[in-house]
């Protein structure tokens, strides 16, 4: 069956059929930031996971190129340093959800180019519940951020946005509203204007889920793909784009899931904290392209 492109407004017509999109409203949601771009790279390679001895080397080379591209040099080093400084204590703000965690070989790839930059491995952490009492993160002054890329119950898909919630310790209260308020945690402290780095893993992204803690091997493909960008956003809408032409390729349609994933959209229009609109987004592909989706 041929695909169906799925556009912004598309997109936008799904985010409309929650509360959140209808408290907003068209004032909000049709209001653009007409000046603002982003760029986000997606980087393939079909042997990424072929061999398990030799997997972080090959991501720490996609990372490399994605990096470089990003931002426009032509060395990985310089890149990474554009980043990170070597006085950095860097919070490796990770996901370890038994069922689709953050590959070890991606944190490790993460660490070496850490390293490779002149960070003390005393002032780097790779964590994901407990941060608020890690001395790393409280002390903090760059943060990196890396999931795996799946749908989610509360929150539409498991997004960079989302996965700041262990900042706070009332999680369950950013449930309402498809997880409307999580821009508001990267408003905090611990937070507000660390971020160098947004990765979302799509190695093997799970495009279709209902229900909490949902998984199930039918609706995970090899994908072997990193998205990468320094906005959130924008990141979180190509990955949201990736798994609604996913769903529509699998099934003939774009499956409902629990709620629409509109918590990136108010993340643009409300919290002002990157870019929603997916013809503002500069999408630079590298390496793999069968089965590209978009």
């Amino acid at each position: 069956m041929k695909e169906r492109i799925i556009t912004r407004r598309d997109f936008l017509r799904s985010a409309a059929g929650t509360a959140v999109a209808a408290t907003l409203g068209s004032k909000i949601l049709g209001k653009a930031h007409a000046q603002t771009t982003a760029k986000v790279v997606l980087i393939r390679n079909a042997d990424v996971m072929a061999q398990p001895d030799k997997m972080q080397g090959i991501l720490e080379s996609m990372l490399d190129e994605a990096v470089k591209t990003l931002l426009g040099t032509g060395d990985p080093t310089e890149a990474w340093r554009k980043l990170i400084k070597r006085s950095d204590v860097v919070g490796v703000k990770s996901n370890e959800w038994p069922k689709l965690p953050t590959p070890k070989a991606l944190e490790g790839a993460i660490k070496h180019r850490l390293l490779d930059v002149g960070v003390a491995e005393e002032n780097m952490s790779i964590a994901d519940k407990g941060i608020l009492g890690n001395p790393v993160f409280q002390k903090a002054t760059a943060l990196i951020n890396v999931r795996p890329l799946r749908t989610h119950h509360w929150a539409g898909i498991g997004s960079c946005l989302k996965n700041y919630i262990q900042y706070v310790p009332n999680r369950s209260s950013y449930h309402p509203e498809a997880c409307a308020a999580l821009g508001s945690i990267w408003k905090l402290p611990m937070v507000e204007g660390k971020t160098r780095l947004n990765i979302q893993c799509a190695l093997t992204p799970q495009f279709y889920g209902r229900g909490a803690n949902f998984f199930d091997t039918r609706y995970v493909w090899p994908y072997k793909g990193l998205i990468v960008g320094t906005d959130p956003v924008a990141v979180d809408t190509v990955a949201a784009h990736l798994l609604q032409v996913k769903r529509t390729a699998f099934f003939g349609e774009d499956r409902a899931l629990d709620v629409p994933p509109s918590h990136i959209i108010v993340a643009d229009k409300k919290y002002n904290l990157g870019v929603s609109d997916l013809s503002r987004i500069q999408l630079v592909k590298l390496g793999w392209m069968d089965g590209v989706l978009i």
